[in-house]
């Protein structure tokens, strides 16, 4: 296994999962400072790479063995920066607002609004003949005053 080529993708993976995430993930309470950078938690990038790569998953049972914090683990992964500063994550958030803008510019022009399509069948739900227990019980209900 090539490490650099490793870590190289992993860290595109991690930016673009981030530039399309960013306004979720920005609204979380998972920043921290670690040596001098704003990030998102060890803990949140570490879960996040586990799911956008499958080798990691693999390799991070070892990795523990040798180091337990997540922080150290994030920094030797080459990731212990500020995304919202790196340039892939700048230029992609540019290029994902001029898209909303032209897509809003369209939807101005058409004079129309998006909705979901209408569904193709109808579904018919079966009634019951008979009053269900549960409901028999809600129907019997008195309320919650005392009466004498």
């Amino acid at each position: 296994m090539n490490t650099r080529q490793f870590r190289k993708s992993i860290k595109e993976k991690w930016l673009n999962y981030y530039a399309d995430n960013r306004q979720w993930i920005i609204c979380l309470r998972i920043w921290v400072n670690c040596d001098g950078q704003r990030r998102p938690s060890s803990s949140f990038i570490l879960a996040t790479l586990s799911i956008l790569e499958p080798q990691l998953n693999q390799l991070l049972p070892l990795i523990v063995d040798l180091s337990s914090n997540p922080d150290r683990i994030v920094a030797a992964l080459g990731l212990n920066f500020n995304p919202d500063e790196h340039p892939t994550v700048t230029a992609r958030i540019k290029q994902i607002e001029e898209d909303a803008k032209s897509n809003s510019e369209i939807e101005e022009t058409n004079g129309s609004v998006k909705m979901l399509p209408a569904a193709t069948t109808e579904v018919e739900l079966p009634t019951p003949k008979t009053a269900s227990l549960v409901s028999k019980m809600d129907e019997g209900c008195e309320g919650g005053r005392y009466r004498e």
